[in-house]
């Protein structure tokens, strides 16, 4: 496997901390989980079927925990001992937190001068907000994702999933990987860090380019394009259809292919500009014809014509779907006990080092024993 030479100290708990960390575990790195005698809050998070939560096996698979007292000498000295022999430290504490536990960087680079050391936070560590907790919700509302989320003339909307929380934690992966390759290239280790907020601004770049360019906020347009019509969901007999023409080839196939590519020919429907100045009428026209066939018509018809389209599914639909499951997109896991939890599978597919379910889900402190014994004899378990 590609990381399966790294080892990764994981002081991280709740999502963005340990979705980075389960990535690098996934691709084969050996993930330390260190964990307080309570446990990352997560455990009991969501919903638990035979005493696990399937929230927290979700992001923790893939790892070994260890239980560790950090409040206490021995716990300090002991989690020193891990970072000597680690590779990478990942911690999404507050900036400052992790010094005033006793290891800033100069400890750390004392301890360990090829350390890669990850942190995740809310806001990173300069500027004013740098003292400010944060969750996804807070994140959301303040990059401006939620401002350019919801219908028009509508309520800002927040996206179900925690965006922030999965957007950083791929970030704060994949600087911990750009720094391990510069390792070594520089001969030694070096700080990265990703953030709630940073991460989500960073993926309003089509319409932060708008801004820019104009000087006007964008609006909400629901589930409309802002700047790309028609583009959005439309109504067939039996149900939505979500259709995106990003350009105008896409459009003339979409058009035509249900009818009415005469529209092309009207001056309020010509161009991309008119058609997003028109887009209430143009919808209109579509929603009026295309409501005289069910989605599985159109489904065929628009992908036949080859402009991209698909029905709206939920989640059940979406793990009974033959192309999920042709990806292995779902994954049973067994466990010590003989239970299976199910979870999503390896989103990243590599040919000839792909990502393997190595270990469970672990139990609170399963690992402590086994990975201390490996530093020396003296350490004992804490906590």
């Amino acid at each position: 496997m590609p990381l399966s030479d790294i080892r990764v100290i994981d002081l991280t708990r709740i999502l963005a901390g340990p979705f980075c960390t389960q990535m690098l575990a996934d691709m084969g790195a050996d993930v330390i989980k260190i964990e307080p005698p309570a446990g990352d809050p997560v455990r009991g998070q969501g919903i638990i079927r035979d005493g696990v939560s399937w929230y927290f096996a979700q992001f923790n698979r893939n790892k070994k925990s260890v239980v560790l007292d950090l409040y206490t000498d021995e716990g300090k000295e002991t989690l020193a001992r891990l970072i000597e022999g680690a590779d990478v430290l990942v911690e999404n504490y507050r900036p400052g937190v992790l010094d005033k536990m006793g290891f800033d960087q100069a400890r750390l680079d004392a301890l360990n001068p090829d350390l890669v050391v990850t942190s995740v936070n809310g806001y990173g560590s300069t500027g004013p907000y740098v003292d400010r907790p944060s969750f996804d919700f807070i994140a959301q509302a303040m990059s401006g994702f939620m401002s350019v989320n919801g219908a028009d003339g509508g309520d800002p909307m927040r996206a179900a999933p925690p965006m922030s929380d999965l957007i950083a934690g791929l970030y704060a992966a994949f600087g911990t990987l750009a720094a391990l390759h510069a390792r070594k290239r520089i001969g030694k280790g070096q700080r990265v860090e990703s953030s709630l907020t940073g991460g989500l601004i960073s993926m309003l770049g089509y319409l932060s380019a708008e801004y820019f360019a104009t000087g006007e906020v964008p609006k909400r347009t629901g589930n409309d394009h802002p700047i790309v019509a028609p583009y959005g969901l439309f109504t067939a007999s039996d149900g939505q259809v979500a259709v995106a023409p990003s350009n105008d080839a896409f459009v003339v196939r979409f058009l035509e292919c249900i009818g009415l590519g005469n529209l092309l020919e009207q001056p309020d429907y010509a161009t991309n500009e008119r058609r997003v100045r028109n887009r209430p009428a143009l919808n209109e026209h579509i929603n009026a014809r295309m409501s005289e066939q069910p989605v599985d018509h159109w489904i065929e018809a628009i992908n036949k014509a080859g402009c991209p389209c698909g029905r709206v599914m939920d989640l059940q639909e979406v793990f009974t779907d033959p192309q999920v499951l042709a990806q292995d997109l779902v994954l049973d896991v067994p466990q010590p006990d003989g239970t299976t939890i199910r979870m999503t599978g390896f989103p990243v597919k590599l040919s000839d080092t792909p990502a393997q379910l190595r270990h469970p889900v672990p139990s609170l402190g399963g690992d402590t024993d086994q990975v201390l014994a490996s530093l020396r004899p003296s350490v004992k378990k804490t906590g």
